[in-house]
């Protein structure tokens, strides 16, 4: 198996060496525009291998896409980040070109791979993607709600003081601040609903402290986040490359599912060899369908940008 990262900044590089440590792929490709960054963060990742006891190759390309030819799934990171008071959808005129060019180079050497989208704004795009590559539904996935799905556990094991490991959590909708929707009624522990453990207060603070997650980080740090968001790309690699068809909340292309078409949102879905196969129906009670519904509307006005750029989408 090979994989391709595109984008050596703090989130490529990190989703690059998890996917090393963990040996996902018998070779990683790191590529950059930046001369020298990903093949100096390769050769580091490689050293470093030395004494984590994996064995991968690894190889750092500036802006040579055909050291890419062949890759399984290709992740793509690159992009401007956030910084403090901005938010994702700031990015949006920037990083459209950006991703395109990179979807179109990549399908020169690699025309039968899956992408993952990790760049924001997430949701428009995947959905650009998607569009401009004309690949099957299933071989695009973005990748919010893993991210966001691990931050929501995070808060209510901290809440619960328990193992994040025996809870059961999943975020749907936009990634994005506003657009986000954290299922509390759904959260459970060992298969008992989170409610019984903490009250309708506190699990709205968790919900609240989930959906501004990635702003309070930047704010802390002063760009984005990189670990756990990384950690996300090399844990849906693993899913696709290992068809373990983990149930994993993605940003995918809707065709009617959750009430919504033509846009690609966070549902949860089963990520296997040939990408995302199934759409799983939560069953969403009138509030939570509702919050998708306005979800669906914030990230549509934001795909409807995408006319005024002149990208061809």
């Amino acid at each position: 198996m090979k994989v391709t990262v595109v984008g050596a900044g703090a989130v490529g590089a990190t989703c690059a060496d998890n996917i090393a440590r963990r040996e996902l792929a018998h070779e990683v490709v790191l590529l950059d525009i930046k001369e020298g960054i990903s093949e100096g963060k390769s050769l580091d990742m490689l050293q470093a291998s030395t004494l984590l006891d994996c064995d991968v190759k690894l190889t750092g390309s500036t802006n040579d896409y055909e050291k890419t030819a062949g890759s399984d799934v290709v992740v793509i990171t690159s992009g401007l980040p956030r910084k403090p008071g901005m938010t994702r959808e700031d990015l949006i005129g920037i990083n459209a070109g950006i991703v395109k060019g990179v979807t179109e180079n990549i399908l020169k050497y690699s025309p039968d791979t899956i992408f993952i989208i990790i760049s924001n704004p997430m949701d428009t795009m995947t959905y650009l993607a998607l569009k401009s590559s004309g690949l099957p539904k299933n071989r695009v996935i973005g990748l919010g709600g893993a991210l966001d799905s691990a931050r929501f556990k995070t808060y209510l094991s901290l809440a619960m003081n328990c193992s994040p490991n025996d809870l059961q959590a999943s975020v749907i909708g936009g990634h994005g601040d506003t657009t986000m929707i954290p299922l509390t009624r759904l959260a459970t522990k060992a298969g008992v609903p989170v409610s019984q453990f903490l009250n309708d207060e506190t699990l709205k603070k968790v919900a609240a402290d989930t959906m501004v997650g990635g702003a309070t980080l930047t704010g802390l740090i002063g760009t984005s986040a990189w670990y756990a968001p990384g950690a996300a790309g090399a844990y849906m690699v693993e899913s696709i490359l290992r068809d373990q068809k983990r149930v994993i909340p993605s940003c995918v292309l809707l065709e009617g599912e959750y009430g919504q078409s033509d846009i690609c949102l966070g549902v949860p879905v089963v990520l296997g060899r040939t990408g995302w196969e199934e759409i799983i129906d939560y069953k969403l009670n009138d509030d939570e369908q509702a919050a998708f519904n306005k979800s669906a509307d914030a990230v549509r006005n934001m795909n409807n940008v995408l006319s005024t750029l002149n990208i061809g989408v």
